[in-house]
Formats: structure tokens, sequence, C-alpha cells
């Protein structure tokens, strides 16, 4: 299956997908049957992982505190709905054209609880929500970094992720060895809010072990910081890819030449804005080299 599979990748990246990965469905043994794709389809030899950058431009709007639009439809809406959707769909009619069935899912917050019955003894209740990060570290692109974010070694943060499931046996990528965050606790000043207070913890995937801090939710969702709700669920966590703890991130990571793409410009030109209250706004905020 090795040739069908740089076939499938070609026609995902032909579609409009910046990053595919592939994990063997034996990388989710272990997860309870509420997340496990094999509950979805338990005939599944194979989830493919498709990413979709969010442009380091779109960020930077909200870096300068001119522009928080464009990441509304660039960093979620458009390229969640649109361009990343569609990349899914025309791989999931490679793989059916070619005799393969395919499941494409949607990225829905694990925290969703159920919303149905079980139809059988045996199985979880609807809706089986799988861990798309966590799904991608199986699949090779990345990693869990110390903030909970996952991170790809081309683009840091700043991705979005569906899955397919399907029987096809498809040839496996190797999960990713080079760690990309290096995990200081000099990370929880990320956020100026102190929502990184909890304990730290080791993420142990497929034996790709990750040290991560404790994040207060309460807090995350409070911030005005380029934070947002979670648009899925009210008790999913906020989306932090537009906020200071992110930006944050990504200077880091380019400042210290973690990424594998490289820009002309600096990410950050000046010392970033802070929101520490509704009403209280700095305009020089802390950074950390």
């Amino acid at each position: 299956m090795a040739s069908f599979t740089e076939e499938l990748k070609k026609k995902a990246r032909e579609s409009g997908a910046d990053l595919i990965g592939i994990a063997p469905i034996d990388r989710f043994k272990g997860v309870s049957k509420e997340n496990n794709p094999s509950s979805i389809f338990p005939e599944a030899k194979s989830v493919i992982v498709i990413g979709k950058r969010i442009t380091r431009g779109t960020v930077r709007g909200i870096e300068e505190g001119t522009q928080f639009d464009s990441f509304g439809m660039y960093g979620y809406q458009w390229l969640e709905n649109r361009f990343l959707a569609m990349a899914t769909f025309k791989t999931a009619e490679f793989l059916e054209d070619n005799k393969w069935e395919a499941v494409p899912l949607l990225n829905l917050p694990v925290q969703i609880p159920a919303m149905g019955i079980p139809v059988r003894e045996d199985l979880p209740a609807p809706n089986v929500l799988v861990d798309f990060d966590a799904a991608a570290v199986r699949a090779g692109l990345g990693e869990i970094g110390y903030l909970g974010l996952f991170l790809s070694p081309e683009y840091g943060p700043l991705q979005r992720f569906q899955i397919i499931l399907t029987d096809a046996p498809l040839e496996e990528d190797k999960i990713l060895k080079n760690e990309i965050c290096d995990r200081s606790a000099k990370l929880r000043k990320f956020c100026p809010l102190g929502a990184f207070s909890g304990k730290e913890t080791v993420i142990d995937i497929c034996g790709k072990k990750m040290l991560t801090i404790g994040i207060e939710n309460k807090k995350c969702a409070e911030c005005k910081n380029g934070a947002v709700p979670n648009r899925y669920h009210p008790s999913g966590s906020p989306d932090r890819l537009g906020a200071l703890c992110s930006r944050n991130c990504i200077d880091y990571l380019e400042k210290n030449g973690k990424l594998s793409r490289k820009f002309v410009n600096s990410f950050r030109k000046r010392k970033p804005w802070q929101v520490i209250t509704n009403i209280a706004v700095l305009e020089e905020g802390s950074e950390i080299e």
C-alpha cells in the first residue's frame, strides 16, 4: 500500500492540505470507547489526520491590535468549514473512488457530554468524540506543548485538524521524536492572567512523553487577549490560538529556531498589548527571552 498511500497524500496536498499524517488504528489501543475512533468505525484500519495552516499574517493582526475579524474568518470559520473541509472531503472522495470506505470527522470538543443513548449494550452513547490533538501526535505530525497547545515542526501552534477514518491499510507515519517545546517553567508567564498555575502532568501517547502544565479554565475563559469561547459547545475549552499565550509561543519558538519555516521579519515587532481586566489595558507587556 506504499504507492497508494503516497497517491493519497499527494491528492490531499493538491486539495489544500498543508499537513497529513497517518496512524494505524492500533495506536488507539487503551483509549476509552467514548473517545476511540474504533467506536465510530469498527473496521477502520487507519486514521488520517489532515491539517490546514493558520497563516501567520492572520495572527499578526491580533498581535498588533488592528484586526481580529480576519482571524475569525481565516483562523477558524472559513478555514475549517471551507478550506480544510474541502481538503478533507476531496481526500475522502479519493478513498471511495478507490473502493475504500472513508468517514470524515469534524473536530468537536471532547468535553461535550453524551447526547443520546447507546443503540446496543456494548456501545458508548453518541456522540463519540476523538481527541484530534492526540490523534495528530499518533499520526506523527507533532507534539502537545507545555502549555497544552498542539505544536507542529512547521507551524508551531498555527493549524487546525480534521480526520478521516478508513478501512484502507495505509502506510503509517512515524511518531515525531524531536522535541519542539523546551517545556521550561518560565513559559507559565505567557498568560498575563496566571492561568498556567496547575500541576505538571506527563502525557504519554504511544511512548512519546510530553510534560504539560495544568490550566485554570475559568481564567482562560475570561481572557480578553485574543481567546474566544469554544464555537461548538459552551463546555468546550476556549480557543486560544489567537490569544496572547499562543502568540507568545509563536514568538518564542521562532526566536529559538524551533520551527522549520522561516520569515524575513520577526513575528513580534514591539512589546505586546495585554488586557488584565475588562478596563485595564497595558500598552507594554512583559516579554520572555
